[in-house]
């Protein structure tokens, strides 16, 4: 796999936008400054409005900063994140890792699972519309139906009926037709239901030992000794001794897999 097709996948919405609103204004016609300036109207619009470039520009800035919602509820980033932040708090380590380091972690394990989607992205929209050989809107359709692909087998089968009936769509509504408004908040509930669960087995080892702690510590009568502080270091010795690491990363890779 090629190292750019990843920076490429994130960027396309962005370049497909600019490239859109490029195509737009040559196809609506410019007005020339006079003395053969920048012109200051690049285009018009629905109903004959007039865009001027720093218009053009704020709106194009305006829908980049959807970019970061797009990585948070459409791809595998909300589990992962879920799941890290979970762990830390059953093992009771309070800041360590730090809120970077799980960020990070979460943001290159999601390209590591999203990586046949982005390259399904890449292959389908960026590459023929870097060609030539396929307009914005339709490479901007070509790439979202990977990402629609990924969401559709990550969704449970309820919350995509319950807002599909929210929703108020037709009772027949095949899958593949259901709209984004439906379909990524149907996405975000499974996922974020899927995070709880593997919280949930996450925490019971550890709260095991909290349990086992305090009970000796209360037989020993040692009431003034925290039982959080004196369990730490046996949970870090179950989870190194564990590979702790290897199997949550290894699991939350291949839980996208099926």
């Amino acid at each position: 796999m090629r190292a750019e097709t990843l920076v490429r996948a994130a960027l396309l919405a962005a370049g497909l936008l600019l490239a859109a609103g490029g195509a737009w204004a040559q196809a609506a016609g410019s007005t020339p400054a006079p003395g053969g300036g920048l012109p200051l109207i690049i285009g018009q619009g629905p109903g004959g409005t007039s865009y001027s470039v720093p218009i053009q520009t704020l709106l194009f800035f305006t829908a980049l900063g959807f970019l970061p919602a797009v990585l948070l509820l459409m791809t595998a980033f909300t589990r992962i994140v879920i799941v890290l932040s979970l762990l830390r708090q059953a093992m009771g380590t309070q800041s360590a890792p730090p809120n970077q380091v799980i960020i990070g972690l979460s943001l290159f394990l999601t390209f590591f699972v999203m990586s046949p989607t982005f390259d399904q992205v890449y292959e389908r929209a960026w590459a023929p519309y870097n060609a030539g050989t396929l307009p914005a809107e339709q490479a901007l359709q070509q790439g979202l139906q990977p990402m629609r692909e990924f969401m559709l087998k990550q969704t449970r089968q309820s919350d995509l009926q319950l807002f599909a009936r929210l929703g108020k769509l037709a009772e027949d509504v095949q899958p593949a037709d259901v709209p984004l408004t439906v379909l990524v908040p149907a996405f975000v509930t499974s996922e974020l239901k899927s995070a709880f669960q593997i919280g949930f087995m996450i925490f019971v080892p550890f709260l095991i030992i909290d349990m086992i702690v305090a009970s000796v510590l209360m037989s020993l009568g040692m009431m003034m000794l925290s039982p959080v502080l004196v369990a730490l270091p046996f949970k870090l010795m179950l989870f190194v001794l564990a590979d702790g690491w290897n199997l949550l990363l290894g699991s939350l890779a291949a839980s996208f897999a099926t």
